[in-house]
C-alpha cells in the first residue's frame, strides 16, 4: 500500500456467531477459518468488526469503483474490513 492514511469508520463488538462464511469473504480471507486464524489473539473473549476505508496520500479517498454497501450482522450499514479479537 502507498504512503497515505486508513480512517477508522466503526469499531463494533460482536460475536463469533456473527463471523459469517461472506463477512469472511468480505473482509479479504478465503473463509471463516481462514480469518480467525488470523484474527484470534489472547483468549479470544472480545471479538471486534472494525470499519475502515483508506485516504490517499493528500487526505482524499482514491478514484476507484465504489465498493458495495454491506449489512453489520446486527442489520447497520457499513463496510468489513477487519475482525479482530482480544
Amino acid at each position: 500500500m502507498e504512503s497515505g492514511e486508513v480512517e477508522v469508520d466503526a469499531l463494533v463488538p460482536i460475536t463469533w456467531e456473527d463471523i459469517t462464511p461472506e463477512l469472511a469473504r468480505e473482509s479479504g480471507f478465503d473463509g471463516v477459518l481462514d480469518l480467525i486464524k488470523t484474527a484470534k489473539h489472547g483468549r479470544g473473549q472480545n471479538l471486534y468488526l472494525v470499519r475502515f476505508h483508506y485516504l490517499g496520500p493528500d487526505g482524499a479517498q482514491p478514484r476507484s469503483r465504489e465498493p458495495k454497501s454491506r449489512q453489520h450482522p446486527a442489520g447497520r450499514p457499513a463496510k468489513p474490513r477487519s475482525v479482530g479479537g482480544s
